[in-house]
């Protein structure tokens, strides 16, 4: 089912996409490719909204900066000082982060229509062009979103992409959890299948160390509280895949509510929204960011996000529901 949710300055109408199954309801929109929702039962079979967001258009225009449930691109987290070189060519981005580049620049996918068509019974595939230039990135981009639920009610995101010039890819979702569907998200319980994190300097950029969480505070091998303070990839175990494998769950106590986490990226940012602003507060939601690793142009030795002519990024996550 699709409605009208509301219309942009320039004309532009935004749609809002409702899928249903397995007791969970999940709209998406087609401006920014956001997950405004997702309603599910807690266990004493009350249902209630799980991720931030806002209830109209307006909303997501004048509060921009959390990308609340957005569809990141072209290029998710940061590029050091808005600059990396392929293939010999050093390209400028626009930076928004200053210095840094984040999320794809100041107009990235999250600020963007996407065109909508139904996939299926229980899904839709959100799909638009990149022209080569767009917020200094190189190359025509062809990419697609397609969001499915599944038999059990689990969130699929399938993305795919090529391209036409050599260019860097790196997608994710950005929905922040809050598994109560109210207050604060800290009291969450956290396991994740991560021996390793990416240390950070001052302006978040990693350090190129892949550093053990043994004995320290990125250690949530074993679930434990979340807390605050972290926005941080961590380099999940079993690196790339071919099939998402599961790598995180988040728990909450009060509610019984239970979110896995499956993929197959090599990593994933852990951010406790320390910064939220009104009409929200800090640690009111948990985003589990799946996708490659910061600023991987400028490294190397970080698995690559680099696609070439011929070639097809694929990506895919999925997000599952439960109580206990």
């Amino acid at each position: 089912m699709n409605e009208l949710f509301g219309t942009l300055p320039d004309g532009t109408a935004v749609h809002r996409w409702t899928l249903e199954r397995a007791g969970v309801r999940v709209r998406i929109l087609s401006y920014g490719g956001i997950v405004q929702s997702v309603e599910l039962p807690d266990r004493d079979g009350h249902t209630g909204n799980v991720v931030l967001g806002f209830a109209d258009l307006d909303g997501y225009l004048n509060h921009p900066e959390p990308y609340l449930g957005a569809l990141i691109g072209r290029y998710a987290n940061r590029i050091a000082g808005g600059r990396f070189p392929l293939d010999g060519v050093t390209y400028a981005l626009e930076p928004n982060n200053a210095p840094n580049s984040l999320h794809g620049g100041p107009r990235g996918f999250d600020k963007r229509v996407w065109d909508v068509t139904p996939d299926g019974e229980h899904g839709v595939r959100l799909s638009r062009v990149s022209p080569h230039g767009e917020e200094g990135f190189p190359g025509r981009l062809e990419v697609s979103a397609t969001y499915t639920l599944d038999a059990d009610g689990a969130l699929r995101i399938a993305y795919e992409a090529v391209t036409d010039a050599p260019t860097v890819v790196n997608l994710t979702n950005h929905s922040y959890f809050n598994l109560g569907g109210s207050g604060n998200a800290g009291g969450h319980e956290l396991r994740l299948a991560a021996s390793r994190f990416t240390p950070v300097d001052s302006d978040l950029i990693p350090t190129g160390e892949l550093a053990d969480v043994t004995g320290t505070r990125f250690d949530f091998r074993q679930a434990r509280k979340v807390g605050a303070g972290y926005d941080h990839n961590f380099v999940l175990d079993g690196g790339v895949t071919d099939a998402p494998r599961e790598v995180a769950e988040l728990y909450d106590p009060a509610s019984g509510r239970v979110l896995t986490v499956a993929t197959t990226e090599p990593g994933l940012q852990l951010y406790t929204a320390d910064h939220l602003s009104a009409p929200f507060a800090p640690g009111d939601g948990i985003a589990l960011e799946t996708q490659h690793f910061p600023d991987s142009p400028n490294r190397p030795d970080f698995p690559s996000t680099v696609l070439r002519p011929g070639g097809v990024f694929r990506s895919e996550t999925v997000y599952g529901f439960g109580v206990r």
